[in-house]
């Protein structure tokens, strides 16, 4: 549901077989960089420094004892190879269950790749194209009005939407749609009111959204927003299955992604972390309750493309090694190298990129590709990762980036909802990861 954008930018690995680490140690054994199973490999032989992985390993564990989350899990894969991977803390602080290798998490926004990607798998096979309108395939959205003040008497006032968004701005969030997810506007508030995200199917969802003002004109603002649920829809009605079954299908069995999906069956609840959520008055973190908190002890009737998937750190390790490969993993081929570059390439004008005050939405440096933030210039988003780099975040706490320039990636699980005085996990990781790679032509 939300990514970093919607909680302030700025801000197991299945042990048999897909990651083979922990029985025999490390192996210095190089194999290709695109075998098709993340195998281990000793950070030096990848160009970091031990004794800095050592120190981030450090910092993490320190800030699961201060309390600020129970457990952690973190992994870091360079040219298909992972240089580093610990588990810390607990998944479960009632039970005292230790986070493992095998944990599962609540991927919330970071189902939104996902999702860009079966969008992606359709663009190629012809099915849709970026400067389409959008009600060529959701005509439920014919009508839109658009925000424009609020009356003398707390009245949403609303205008005509001056043309149809378009793909391209569906999968940028400029469409003009809002979310709900924070509410400091009448616009977000008649989202969360209006209860859409907890529709009983994707075209309830839809038709509920095409009742709401729309935040914007289309194009004008970058905006956090329900788009990605949108797309969902629109992969259900191209595609002819559901949400689920498309990404099970096309996507989680390809990829070998077996305990990824929109539930955890009963089998596998044991594994399952506990969801937090910090507790303001307390000031301690607490067990959530509220409307973030989805049932994923059985199948959704509406399966959320822009939060609903539940996964482990391999599962995600595997598709996010896909991407750096350019769409292929094992001899599975989901997208075209093409198709990835496009999507990891910035698709906002400067006009949205600066934002209507100025106010730089997405950061300094950093632009929106296609379901990907990006980073378009290191040296003003001031972090060491590679132009390029693309990433998102779940609302959970999960995070992850992939550096094609110096072809590695990361990815970290925590299960906190709101964390106002944890350093931004992001910003927090890359600093010791590229402090860390002191060889990076190895």
């Amino acid at each position: 549901m939300d990514g970093r954008a919607a909680m302030g930018w700025k801000a197991t690995l299945a042990a048999a077989g897909v990651l083979a680490i922990g029985c025999g140690g490390l192996s210095d054994a190089r194999e290709p960089p695109r075998a098709a199973l993340l195998r281990p490999a000793p950070p030096a032989a990848e160009g970091f420094s031990p004794q800095t992985l050592a120190e981030m390993n450090a910092a993490m564990r320190g800030l699961v004892d201060k309390g600020a989350f129970p457990g952690v899990m973190t992994m870091l894969v360079r040219h298909g190879r992972v240089v580093d991977v610990q588990t810390y803390g607990k998944k479960n602080l009632a039970t005292g269950a230790p986070i493992a290798r095998d944990t599962i998490f609540r991927m919330y926004s970071q189902t939104k790749p996902v999702t860009g990607v079966a969008m992606m798998m359709l663009y190629e096979e012809g099915k849709w194209s970026l400067d389409d309108p959008v009600t060529k395939y959701v005509p439920e959205f014919a009508d839109l009005k658009v925000f424009k003040a609020v009356g003398p008497n707390g009245e949403i006032q609303v205008e005509p939407v001056a043309r149809p968004p378009t793909m391209r701005e569906l999968m940028t969030h400029t469409a003009g749609f809002a979310y709900g997810l924070v509410i400091d506007n009448p616009i977000d508030k008649a989202y969360r009111d209006s209860g859409l995200l907890g529709s009983k199917s994707l075209h309830d969802m839809v038709v509920g959204v095409a009742k709401l003002p729309m935040a914007d004109q289309p194009g004008v603002r970058w905006k956090y927003s329900v788009a990605v649920d949108i797309q969902g829809y629109i992969v259900e009605k191209l595609s002819g299955q559901s949400l689920a079954d498309f990404m099970r299908n096309r996507i989680f069995g390809p990829l070998g992604m077996k305990d990824t999906g929109f539930y955890v069956p009963a089998g596998k609840q044991p594994r399952q972390a506990a969801l937090y959520a910090f507790d303001p008055k307390r000031k301690v973190i607490a067990p959530a309750t509220g409307f973030m908190v989805l049932d994923v002890t059985k199948p959704p009737t509406a399966a959320s493309g822009g939060g609903g998937l539940v996964s482990t750190a391999a599962d995600y390790a595997r598709f996010c090694q896909m991407l750096l490969n350019g769409g292929e993993l094992g001899g599975a081929r989901l997208l075209k190298p093409e198709t990835v570059a496009l999507m990891r390439t910035n698709q906002l004008s400067e006009a949205v990129l600066a934002g209507p005050d100025g106010s730089t939405p997405l950061g300094p440096g950093v632009g929106f590709g296609l379901d990907f933030a990006v980073v378009t210039d290191p040296a003003k988003a001031k972090t060491g990762a590679g132009r390029g780099t693309y990433s998102w975040g779940g609302a959970a706490g999960t995070w992850f980036w992939i550096d094609p320039e110096n072809d590695l990636f990361f990815l970290g699980m925590i299960q906190v909802i709101g964390r106002p005085k944890t350093p931004d996990l992001t910003e927090f990781s890359q600093g010791f990861v590229y402090r860390a790679l002191v060889d990076p032509a190895r």
